[in-house]
């Protein structure tokens, strides 16, 4: 299928891109309600495991959404208030998301595996006044409600709880008329939780345009979608990328997305939808498009299929051309985090180096530098930075919400630090090296070792513990756990199994390290602090 790519010539769009910036901005109401203009426009086909099959357009999310807000309206959320929300990939996760932004609400997703410690840690940091959430996750919730008083309200999705506001009664109830908010361009809209090196996950804090505005070069540029694309996006509801492509970036472009509710990915399932959906653009984490080339490709047809992209961790060459041999569509890299949009890309008009993460995105100046701030020559390997003085650019989160100590060790000079080790190559191409701290890539999630940590030594057979990444052909790297065992205690298969199952209990059971190795001690600097490089590098194979 062929169709004419937003970005025709890379170095003149990258010259002459620029966000015109107004004092007031709000997606809901500036954008979405653009598209509901017509009411023909789709904006959503849902389809699950059931033969379900919903279709929806701009006009009936954005009526739904007014609902919503009057709805929660009535619950005592205002503008300024945050609503947690924990939702698999049902209709409503997209029509609160249109609310809160409609109202002045500030959103804060969650994934559906979090904990009830995890949740009580959310809903703390952020003074969360609301929770919404399905059957899955409300007995957690119940477990903590008495450790967070400033939760004004729960609303359950599907079913009745004691203790809880019914979605379906409310919406049923609320008017459908509402004036959008007027939101200043530089008012909180979205806070995420994305984990670090030390501590509990920090609050990336994203105005109405750094996310909202931003994701136009994600949805323009990258994932190249018009208002005649079907965009089908693999991610869970609870992390950025959702944001990235089952959001912001396809309804900046009036593009339509497609949703597949179902509680895990199968690969068999997916080249199925692929067969039978007119989806013409596809987004996937790396892990997705490794599990699917174990399958047949060929076996299967993709009659609409245009255009695909992948992002959260490098993809291996060889993934990439078995796709192409099979699909004929080069999958397109991309690089940007839960604090960005879209910082570099594989644009669909330039030359794809497979392996590489492609050149920096319009609207951003992206370097590599050394210690002192200074951008280093092409091929030495340095910190990818981004260029935010004197111009901030848009697409760039606020700071990490009350953490000022936190936000001013990202920055070195003029330039905002990611956290990435890569190179440029005299063509202006970016390659990925790794990270420069401890944070773990895996299958699209990113895993904080000291969260894993603190979950292990919990346990009463772990006296110490260190959890690094470590190679895997399928996942990219997976969660390794170096245990010290408390006196008492044996190495054995059985333990670890025990010790696995046990961070499943105490922390998202994505976290949980698949690789267990018992050790008698760790090593540590002069400090005492315990140096993960070495036992990183040793499980890299470097030196």
């Amino acid at each position: 299928m062929t169709q004419k790519h937003n970005m025709t010539d890379y170095d003149k769009t990258y010259k002459e891109f620029k966000f015109d910036v107004p004092e007031h901005y709000n997606f809901a109401g500036d954008m979405l309600d653009k598209w509901a203009q017509d009411p023909k426009s789709l904006a959503m086909w849902w389809i699950d495991d059931h033969g379900n099959e919903v279709k929806k357009t701009f006009a009936e999310l954005c009526q739904e959404s007014r609902k919503v807000c009057n709805m929660l309206a009535s619950q005592g959320i205002k503008k300024g208030d945050v609503v947690f929300i924990s939702l698999p990939r049902l209709i409503e996760w997209w029509v609160l998301n249109i609310a809160c932004l409609r109202m002045g609400a500030i959103i804060s997703p969650g994934v559906t595996q979090l904990t009830a410690k995890d949740l009580q840690f959310r809903f703390e940091a952020s003074d969360a006044a609301c929770i919404i959430t399905d059957s899955a996750i409300a007995p957690k919730v119940d477990e903590i409600i008495g450790q967070c008083p400033k939760l004004k309200t729960r609303i359950i999705v599907g079913d009745k709880r004691d203790g809880w506001q019914n979605y379906q009664e409310l919406f049923e109830k609320a008017g459908d008329q509402f004036e959008t908010v007027k939101t200043r361009s530089d008012d909180l809209a979205i806070l995420y939780f994305t984990s670090g090196t030390t501590g509990y996950p920090k609050m990336t804090a994203h105005t109405h345009i750094s996310f909202p505005m931003g994701h136009q070069i994600t949805g323009r540029f990258w994932l190249d979608l018009t208002q005649k694309d079907l965009h089908w996006n693999l991610s869970d509801t609870g992390w950025a990328k959702a944001a990235w492509s089952s959001l912001f970036g396809p309804w900046s472009m009036g593009a339509a997305i497609f949703v597949h509710h179902s509680p895990r990915f199968d690969t068999k399932k997916t080249l199925e939808i692929l067969s039978k959906y007119p989806i013409t653009t596809m987004c996937g984490a790396p892990t997705n498009y490794r599990m699917l080339v174990l399958e047949d490709l060929k076996a299967y047809k993709y009659p609409t299929l245009r255009h695909c992209v992948g992002a959260g961790e490098p993809l291996n060459p060889e993934v990439i051309e078995t796709w192409k041999a099979a699909t004929g569509i080069t999958i397109r890299d991309g690089y940007g985090q839960t604090e960005t949009v879209l910082l570099a890309g594989s644009f669909p008009c330039i030359e794809p180096r497979f392996g590489s993460m492609g050149k920096p995105a319009p609207g951003f100046e992206i370097e590599v530098i050394d210690e002192d701030g200074n951008v280093l020559p092409p091929n030495q390997e340095g910190d990818i930075a981004v260029k935010v003085k004197p111009n901030r650019p848009v697409g760039l989160f606020r700071e990490y919400w009350k953490n000022p100590d936190k936000t001013a060790s990202a920055h070195r000079g003029d330039w905002y630090i990611t956290g990435d080790k890569a190179y440029k190559d005299k063509d202006g191409y970016l390659w990925f090296v790794g990270r420069a701290d401890d944070v773990i890539l895996a299958a699209g999630y990113r895993i904080g070792p000291f969260e894993v940590e603190s979950a292990l030594i919990e346990h009463d057979a772990v006296a110490e513990s260190a959890v690094v990444s470590s190679p895997d052909e399928l996942r990219g790297e997976v969660v390794k756990a170096f245990i010290v065992l408390a006196p008492g205690f044996e190495p054995s298969d059985k333990l670890a199994k025990e010790l696995q199952d046990y961070v499943k209990k105490v922390t998202a059971p994505y976290k949980y390290p698949r690789k267990i190795e018992f050790v008698e001690s760790l090593p540590k600097t002069m400090s005492g602090k315990i140096r993960r490089i070495e036992l990183r590098d040793k499980e890299w194979g470097k030196k």
